[in-house]
């Protein structure tokens, strides 16, 4: 069958925040996708670039990548309600959405790509995309550039997040461990989580180790870029753009971002609400301060030991009788 290496590679584990390209014609990837629809699996989550003739197969995203996603998006949100003089019909109106699937045509070309997370604004006429976010690896980065310039060029949003996040080596890995009973695998993941925390508080960054094993590693570094599309560049669908801004908040396991903007130099209320709606109000240009070291450092700790101790998890069974 002509879709039999996408759907072989589709059948493969992958590990989770991770993602492989596949080259498949429109009719491959639309015949694999209906038999993943089919099995009504969330995870992996298939895409398809129409310019490059490629399926992107995404597998789960780790609750690290997963929780700094949500955060990002409801943390951009409240600083919008907490404009002063805006309207709270307005407030109202903006919400939070994520893993939503996108299609544009270009000639006899179509990609359909998801969205990591969004900001959008509901207006009479339906939803209005105005911020997309996008969590990734290094390993990822030129896909990540090109799903958040997608959002950017191909589906207007006025600006893109993204956070690439570099797990240093881990070293080897456990083996499964076998339990007797639930309980006493309940009871050793929670002493494992108690000293987890420990480490945590101990090594900020990582790396999380217990029993001998790293089950997450020190982080490399994490930059936070913004991707915009400049009225006066007038760029076409499928532009891949540069970021305009870019900022290194982890080095090395040593938080380095003290100087970031709260804003990235970048977010304005106008970015999250439609022009036509803030037309010569004053508020228009008001930064949205939703970055600070105090909510990063907490967020992204809880969720890289949520992700260490599904590491711990997964390598935990009971014995069958």
């Amino acid at each position: 069958m002509a879709h039999s290496e996408l759907l072989a590679a589709v059948r493969r584990p992958l590990s989770p925040d991770s993602q492989i390209e596949v080259q498949a014609s429109r009719g491959e990837y639309e015949l694999v996708q209906e038999i993943l629809e089919k099995e009504d699996a969330k995870y992996p989550r298939l895409q398809y670039d129409g310019r490059r003739k490629v399926a992107i197969i995404v597998a789960a995203p780790s609750p690290l990548h997963g929780q700094m996603v949500g955060d990002l998006m409801i943390n951009i949100n409240d600083a919008v309600k907490s404009v002063h003089g805006l309207d709270a019909n307005i407030k109202c109106r903006l919400s939070c959405s994520s893993e939503m699937s996108n299609t544009t045509y270009i000639g006899d070309s179509s990609t359909t790509r998801n969205w990591v997370g969004a900001l959008r604004y509901r207006s009479s006429e339906g939803y209005i995309l105005m911020v997309a976010v996008e969590v990734g690896m290094p390993q990822n980065y030129d896909s990540l550039r090109a799903a958040i310039s997608y959002s950017v060029c191909d589906l207007h949003c006025c600006v893109g997040i993204t956070m690439c996040i570099d797990e240093g080596h881990r070293g080897p890995r456990a083996q499964i461990q076998y339990y007797s009973t639930a309980q006493e695998r309940d009871t050793a993941m929670q002493q494992a989580e108690r000293q987890l925390r420990t480490e945590l508080r101990n090594n900020r960054y990582g790396p999380l180790v217990l029993n001998g094993f790293t089950w997450y590693g020190m982080v490399k570094r994490v930059v936070v870029e913004t991707f915009r599309q400049e009225e006066e560049d007038a760029l076409s669908p499928g532009t891949l753009l540069d970021p305009t801004q870019s900022f290194a908040i982890v080095e090395e396991g040593r938080f380095v971002g003290s100087d970031v903007p709260s804003n990235l130099a970048e977010l304005k209320l106008e970015d999250c609400i439609p022009t036509h709606i803030l037309s010569g109000s004053m508020i228009a240009a008001t930064p949205l301060n939703f970055f600070s070291q105090e909510w990063f450092e907490e967020s992204f700790g809880l969720s890289m030991l949520e992700t260490a101790l599904e590491r711990i998890k997964n390598k935990s069974e009971v014995r069958k009788a």
